[in-house]
């Protein structure tokens, strides 16, 4: 085979590749709307762990978000969508949520009608809430790297916002 015919040979593969690269999670941009302007204090502690999250979550790359904000990334395009600074979720108030305990954090766990999850840390000086799709919630690991982080710059408290 000659080399013109080899290279034309390789051009739908090339194609494929570029095409997968394109549809592919990490390379896209999610929407995601900010909370509402928390308090300084709490703005200045979602700034702190916005630089302390981590590259990949359950496997996706971190995504940038629309507009830009650092209360608020993403990680697979809006498979993974984090927002710090939200005002208390009401369902804190409820006894009978269920919780989880990562790596020092703890995290309400509520289950949305969609299949989704919504997972809130507790017991920080400021609330951060991390929306998951049902496809990637099954993923045991995805709250270490998170919990990692938010243990290291959210210190233990109530947050009274």
């Amino acid at each position: 085979m000659s080399s013109a015919l080899s290279t034309l040979a390789a051009v739908p593969a090339v194609m494929a590749l570029v095409a997968l690269a394109a549809c592919s999670p990490g390379g896209s941009e999610a929407r995601v709307e900010p909370p509402p302007t928390p308090p300084a204090e709490v703005a200045g502690l979602c700034a702190a762990l916005h630089g302390e999250l981590p590259e990949t979550v359950a496997g996706l790359a971190r995504t940038r978000t629309e507009p830009e904000s650092a209360l608020t990334a993403a990680w697979g395009g809006s498979a993974i969508v984090l927002r710090c600074g939200i005002p208390k979720p009401p369902a804190m108030a409820d006894p009978r949520q269920e919780g989880v305990h990562v790596n020092g954090v703890a995290w309400l766990l509520e289950k949305l009608d969609n299949g989704d999850f919504r997972f809130t840390t507790g017991l920080r000086l400021a609330y951060t809430e991390v929306l998951v799709d049902k496809e990637h919630a099954t993923d045991a690991g995805m709250l270490v790297g998170l919990s990692t982080a938010v243990a290291k710059t959210v210190p233990e408290g109530i947050s009274t916002y």
